[in-house]
C-alpha cells in the first residue's frame, strides 16, 4: 500500500461538540462526598458533513493529554481536526488523573520527575538523529516546538491504575457513544485492547501508534496490559507465563506467552494495524506486539511500517511532526480496507 498526502484545507463546520466526563464516583473523606477522581474526560466534536460511519475514538500516551490531538507543537491542524475534515466524528480522551481528568495521586498513583529536554529531544524530536526529519525542529533546548511538547507533558500515571480505570471506562464510553474505531499512541495503547477486550461488539478497528507492548521497558503482567485481561482459557495466577524470546537476524528481542499460548477472543476477529515510524526509537519494540497479538489468536493484525509506504523520517510522536496529514491518510487507508465507513 503506497500512501500519498492528500491535504485538506477546508474549514470545518461542525453539527455538534461538547464534552462530558464518564465514570463519575465518589468517596467518602472526613464527612464529606467527593468525586475520586477515576473519571474520564471526554471531549467530541461533529462535523456536519459527517459522511463516515463511525466516529474515531483518540487515545493520547504516557504523561501526555488529549491536546496531543488537537494541533501540533508548530501550530499546524492536529488529527482531530484533520478527521472531522475528512468526514469522522471525533472523540478525544483525558485518561484519568491526566489532562481534564484531575489527577488524585491517592488514586493514579505517585508521579515520577516531569519529562526533561535531553531525555524528549532525544526519544522523540531526534536531537541526535540526523534521519529523523519530520519533527519539526531541532530537538535541543532552543526548539520552540519541543518546549511546547515539554509544556504540554504531566505526570506518568502508574501503569496498573491506569489501565484498570481505562478497562472499565473505556467500556463505559463504548456503552454510551457506540460503535467507534479507537487511534492510540504510545502508552495509552493498552487502552485500546481493553476496551476491545471488554467490548468486541463494539470496537470496529484499533490504530496503535507505536503501542506500549510486552517486548517495551514497563513490566506488563497480562502481555498487552498491566491488568487483568479475558485470556481463554483464564489463568489462575494474577498474571500470565511470558517468556523473553531471544533475537535473530530478522527479528528483534520479544516477550512472549509461553507455550501454549492462552487466547484473547475479545481481539480475534478485530481488525489491528500496529504504525511504526521510521526512524522511531520505540519503533523495534512494535514487532513483539504484533507477534503477541497474533500468538493470542488475532489473525487480522497488519503492521504499518511507514517506511515501507514511502513515509519517511518520522519517529515516535509521528501525528505531530511535519507530514502528520499523509500519515493520517496511510491509517485511513488502511481503516477503508478493513472497515465498512459508509454510512
Amino acid at each position: 500500500m503506497q500512501a500519498e498526502s492528500k491535504p485538506v484545507t477546508s474549514a470545518v463546520r461542525l453539527a455538534q461538540q461538547g464534552y462530558f466526563w464518564v465514570g463519575v464516583t465518589y468517596q467518602e473523606s472526613e464527612g464529606q462526598t467527593l468525586v475520586d477522581g477515576t473519571q474520564l474526560f471526554v471531549d467530541f466534536q461533529v462535523p456536519e458533513e459527517q459522511t463516515q460511519a463511525y466516529p474515531v475514538v483518540l487515545i493520547h500516551g504516557g504523561g501526555g493529554q488529549g491536546l496531543d490531538w488537537m494541533s501540533t507543537p508548530d501550530g499546524r491542524p492536529g488529527w482531530r481536526t484533520l478527521l472531522l475534515q475528512r468526514g469522522f466524528s471525533v472523540y478525544t480522551l483525558d485518561r484519568p488523573g491526566q489532562g481534564r481528568s484531575p489527577v488524585r495521586p491517592a488514586i493514579t498513583g505517585p508521579s515520577p520527575m516531569p519529562s526533561s529536554v535531553e531525555t524528549l529531544g532525544v526519544m522523540f524530536a531526534g536531537a541526535n538523529n540526523p534521519e529523523h526529519t519530520q519533527w519539526p525542529g531541532t530537538g535541543l533546548a532552543d526548539d520552540p516546538a519541543l518546549a511546547q511538547l515539554l509544556a504540554s507533558q504531566g505526570p506518568m500515571p502508574d501503569l496498573a491504575h491506569d489501565h484498570e480505570l481505562m478497562r472499565r471506562r473505556g467500556a463505559e464510553l463504548l456503552d454510551r457513544i457506540g460503535p467507534a474505531i479507537i487511534i492510540t499512541n504510545s502508552a495509552g495503547g493498552p487502552a485500546g485492547w481493553l476496551m476491545a477486550d471488554e467490548r468486541p461488539d463494539l470496537v470496529r478497528a484499533i490504530v496503535a501508534l507505536e503501542p506500549l507492548g510486552p517486548s517495551g521497558p514497563f513490566p506488563l503482567p497480562w502481555g498487552l496490559a498491566a491488568c487483568r485481561m479475558n485470556y481463554d482459557p483464564a489463568p489462575l495466577a494474577a498474571a500470565i507465563d511470558l517468556i523473553n524470546v531471544q533475537a535473530t537476524d530478522s527479528e528483534p528481542p520479544m516477550r512472549l506467552q509461553a507455550a501454549p499460548p492462552r487466547r484473547l477472543p475479545g481481539l480475534t476477529d478485530t481488525p489491528i494495524a500496529i504504525v511504526t515510524g521510521e526512524q522511531s526509537l520505540a519503533g523495534p519494540m512494535d514487532a513483539g506486539t504484533v507477534a503477541f497479538l497474533r500468538q493470542a489468536g488475532c489473525e487480522n493484525v497488519d503492521h504499518l511500517q511507514l517506511g515501507d509506504l514511502g513515509i519517511h523520517g518520522n519517529g515516535h510522536l509521528m501525528m505531530l511532526e511535519r507530514n502528520n496529514d499523509q500519515v493520517l491518510d496511510a491509517v485511513i487507508a488502511w481503516v477503508s480496507e478493513h472497515v465498512v465507513l459508509t454510512p
